[in-house]
């Protein structure tokens, strides 16, 4: 993977959001493409177009079980006047020697199988006496319990038009043409498709590989006793699924301590499996912020164009952000601070679009939109500030979701949709229309 250098800049410029994520989306490169299985290609996203080789389906095939005849043998047939054929053989899926069906014959025929040489339409066996003579049947018997069925003579009970319950050759997809634009995420759907046309693997660019890890000697982890002064670790199980939401193959890392020595070994250790690295936590301005302390030096000797810069951002809550490189093969780092919601949020504004970037996704931001405002009260901004607020949006409306508060993480399980409140914005009056980003 190649990435470019990020831009360093002096401690005391504030970086706008939009120039923050420029540097992250122009730095990031998307993976190199690789040939994969059609079940490891999942949630990959299509390097090249992809043509049909075979039409689908590659014959005239039955859609119902029932009788392959010729339209003229059933034309006017009733239930008191039936057309009477000879059964000539079955006709199974996967069948290469199926009977010449002659005027007056029928074939028993099942779902799946080829039109036989000579027949024009199928009959559903509902439509006749299944052979038995004792009027309309409602499907047949198995062929082990009665060999028989496939011969005598067939009772049926309603005329059938041309072609009537037959799937043509390539009414799906016709050989030659396209079945997948390149840029296409492989679903199960996508991979259907692939498989019926034949194609056992395919050239994708791989979901990227995440490694998330949070720190703070004060976290613990879920399921563990709580002591004095600790909480429990949320940042990384958050970041970790955000991750995979987004598309990603994520590891998350246990807590790592405040300790410089010990963050910087973790990471080393945890480059051989990432293409994208993101810390939580440790990087204001405090005498403990270990990601800082730990990073702020790196590559900045050996490594030509590495290293991570820590910025303040007129952002919130965010205002702490780190971005860089580390590591032999560049590989690309992303500090977020460590309160839960700044995180979460930083995630969704920058992580994500990293992310998506490194799938080789051209839209790699989520929807944004237009909403009305639904509050009790005006909403207040910091000027100079972009405020994302959690929100819940429904019908063209958005209301406000829990405080303003970069710890109030409770709030972020009941949010969809982050309100935009611009820089050059202090006051946002309920009834006004504002951005929202949608979560879900």
């Amino acid at each position: 993977m190649s990435t470019a250098a990020p831009r360093h800049t002096g401690q005391d410029h504030l970086w706008s959001v939009d120039e923050h994520l420029e540097d992250i989306l122009t730095t990031v490169r998307p993976l190199e493409p690789i040939e994969l299985q059609l079940l490891d290609a999942q949630g990959c996203v299509l390097v090249d177009d992809v043509t049909v080789q075979v039409s689908l389906p590659p014959f005239d095939n039955s859609s119902m079980d029932g009788y392959a005849v010729r339209v003229a043998d059933v034309a006017g047939a009733s239930e008191e006047f039936p057309a009477v054929l000879e059964v000539v053989g079955d006709v199974a899926a996967g069948q290469a020697d199926a009977p010449q069906v002659g005027p007056g014959q029928a074939a028993r025929i099942m779902t799946g199988a080829p039109l036989p040489p000579g027949a024009e339409t199928v009959v559903p066996v509902e439509w006749t006496d299944g052979g038995l003579g004792e009027g309309p049947v409602s499907g047949m018997r198995a062929r082990s319990l009665a060999p028989e069925g496939a011969q005598g003579q067939v009772h049926v009970h309603r005329p059938a038009e041309a072609r009537a319950h037959v799937r043509a050759k390539g009414s799906d997809v016709q050989a030659g043409d396209k079945a997948l634009e390149a840029g296409t995420v492989l679903g199960p759907s996508q991979i259907a498709l692939l498989a019926a046309i034949g194609r056992g693997t395919v050239r994708v660019r791989p979901r990227p590989r995440v490694v998330v890890m949070s720190t703070g000697s004060e976290l613990v982890q879920p399921d563990e006793d709580l002591a004095e002064g600790q909480i429990y670790d949320s940042n990384s199980f958050a970041l970790t699924a955000a991750a995979r939401d987004a598309g990603a193959i994520a590891y998350r890392v246990g807590a790592v301590a405040d300790d410089a020595e010990t963050l910087r070994s973790t990471i080393e250790d945890q480059l051989v499996r990432a293409d994208l690295m993101v810390t939580t936590g440790g990087v204001s301005v405090g005498a403990y912020d270990v990601v800082k302390e730990a990073l702020s030096h790196v590559g900045d000797e050996d490594e030509e164009g590495g290293g991570i810069d820590f910025r303040k951002l007129a952002m919130q809550p965010g205002k702490p952000q780190g971005f860089g490189s580390i590591g032999p093969d560049h590989t690309p780092l992303l500090a977020l601070p460590g309160n839960p919601v700044s995180s979460y949020v930083s995630f969704e504004i920058f992580v994500r679009p990293a992310i998506r970037t490194l799938m080789g996704l051209e839209d790699v931001h989520r929807p944004r939109m237009t909403a009305t405002l639904t509050a009790d009260e005006a909403l207040t901004s910091p000027k100079g500030r972009r405020q994302f607020l959690r929100g819940k949006y429904a019908d063209g409306e958005v209301r406000p979701v829990g405080g303003a508060g970069s710890h109030l993480i409770a709030a972020l399980a009941h949010a969809d949709a982050l309100i935009v409140v611009p820089e050059d914005t202090e006051s946002v009056e309920p009834g006004a229309e504002v951005e929202v980003v949608l979560l879900g």
